[in-house]
């Protein structure tokens, strides 16, 4: 059995979503990071960063979202993992994207606009990230100009990865109006069944 620790409405979200894309028998252990779960002993055995999501699956231990994700489409591959080298490199390329262009400027938005309570928000803070965000938008618009999924016509890791990443713009408010192709793609992969599955949990 696979267990995944956390809750829905965090970075789990991005695992759980993997797991359900995957149909694969899994546990949700409750981890909340504003309880202090992840900071409890038995938990930092697990993942040491004190963070979530973490996944055991037999005695793999695995954390971070995007690399659990890449493990676990790989090993149970059900067309979600590239079949050529090429494309395993643009996957991965993908994914670490994400993390480090794309990520930080939605996640600022999403904070000071809606997360934190309103005496802690920068307005300031949370427009500036909106605007930080339209460059890697745009690098996302030009590399979908030609294919309707980041490696060509089918749905893979790598569109999940960064979708699971982008699907916190439009709870932040950010306008992907001008990045057509970047919304019609991210309708695309999150109006698919196991994205619905997932947030029915939250």
């Amino acid at each position: 059995m696979i267990t995944l620790y956390g809750v829905t409405r965090s970075r789990a979200m991005r695992a759980l979503w993997m797991l359900e894309e995957l149909g694969l028998p899994y546990e949700q252990v409750q981890t909340n990071f504003a309880t202090g779960d992840t900071r409890r002993a038995d938990y930092l055995k697990i993942n040491p960063n004190g963070h979530i999501p973490a996944l055991k699956d037999g005695d793999t231990v695995l954390f971070e979202s995007l690399a659990i994700n890449l493990y676990l489409a790989r090993k149970y591959d059900k067309g979600f993992w590239p079949r050529a080298v090429e494309d395993e490199g643009r996957t991965f390329q993908w994914s670490v994207w994400a993390m480090t262009e794309l990520e930080e400027p939605v996640l600022t938005a999403l904070l000071h606009r809606v997360f934190f309570p309103a005496a802690q928000r920068d307005a300031a803070k949370g427009d500036d990230g909106a605007e930080r965000a339209k460059k890697p938008l745009a690098v996302l618009e030009g590399a979908l100009a030609n294919r309707p999924y980041l490696l060509g016509d089918a749905f893979t890791v790598a569109d999940l990865n960064v979708a699971a990443v982008l699907s916190w713009a439009p709870l932040a408010q950010i306008d992907l109006g001008a990045f057509p192709r970047v919304q019609a793609w991210l309708q695309r992969c999150c109006t698919r069944p196991a994205f619905a599955r997932v947030q029915q949990r939250a």
